[in-house]
């Protein structure tokens, strides 16, 4: 089996199509198509059944990507271990976070991160609403929800609050509820509801059982920004609002809790940038945890 067929194959089957799978490759769509069918006359038997919207794997398919992984665990391990001994933190990282955390917590402290590992390339993405880490769309994940399954190594990272918050000069013009059922007086800010790409992110209903939007963000900054600017009543991390000095907590005895979880690949979990780059955003959560304390 040529190697070089057999990882180009382990690339279409984490992307689940050759399209996707050549340009991480970085050749063409009709380059790589060659190269599975080669590996499939190799082997003597089909691998990937090409369908109009991507692939599928059949089970030797299954079986060959997961015998592949083993390899390149063992690869990655070994390689982590010499590159421990002979070469500074190097590389690029790409670090998938939401956007409450990853622009107002992390992305300020990035710049700490370069100057501890000036050979380190730091890549902060926002996580999509499907996202997979077996398919390397990132070195890191920090999740809102703790995974349920896969290869993967996670640590709980911090728990942190949210609650009801409008601006001052909202509040001047509508006076605030005297309860949560008053809610649905008011203009109510909050995420696009089909867009909504983890369980964790559905905690409007916490608030009022019936919440309703009228303006609907998918973004937690953009509806910080929406509700700096008097769009209405929103649900804000209380670590993200509480330095907005225009910002009031409204109904603040209602809140909702949720944890924010660090994850890798178990293949990647050893790898010195990732490990540096993941132990970095620990430290600096745990240094500022009084941060993310309850409100």
């Amino acid at each position: 089996m040529n190697w070089d067929d057999a990882r180009m194959f382990l690339a279409v089957a984490r992307a689940g199509q050759i399209l996707a799978a050549s340009r991480n490759l970085g050749i063409t769509q009709t380059t790589l198509s060659r190269r599975v069918a080669a590996l499939e006359t190799s082997l003597g038997t089909k691998l990937v059944i090409r369908r109009t919207q991507g692939c599928d794997l059949t089970e030797a398919g299954v079986d060959l990507m997961e015998s592949l992984e083993r390899v390149e665990a063992e690869f990655l391990a070994s390689r982590a271990r010499l590159d421990a001994t002979t070469t500074a933190i190097s590389g690029t990282v790409r670090i998938a976070a939401p956007d409450g955390f990853g622009v107002a917590f992390l992305a300020p402290r990035l710049g700490a991160l370069s100057e501890r590992y000036p050979k380190l390339r730091v890549q902060l993405v926002p996580t999509p609403r499907s996202f997979s880490l077996s398919r390397r769309e990132a070195d890191i994940a920090v999740l809102i929800d703790r995974p349920e399954k896969g290869r993967l190594r996670e640590r709980k990272l911090i728990d942190y609050t949210l609650g009801l918050y409008a601006s001052r000069g909202y509040l001047e013009r509508c006076p605030p509820p005297a309860n949560a059922a008053g809610l649905s007086h008011h203009r109510l800010v909050g995420y696009v509801d089909d867009l909504i790409y983890a369980p964790g992110l559905n905690y409007a209903s916490e608030f009022l059982r019936n919440w309703r939007s009228r303006i609907e963000i998918s973004s937690a900054i953009g509806q910080l920004a929406a509700i700096r600017g008097g769009a209405g009543i929103g649900i804000l991390h209380d670590y993200v609002a509480r330095p907005e000095a225009d910002l009031v907590r409204v109904l603040p005895t209602l809140s909702a809790r949720r944890s924010y979880w660090l994850v890798t690949h178990e293949n990647l979990h050893d790898i010195p940038r990732v490990k540096a780059a993941a132990d970095f955003i620990v430290e600096a959560v745990h240094r500022e945890r009084a941060q993310f304390a309850a409100a």
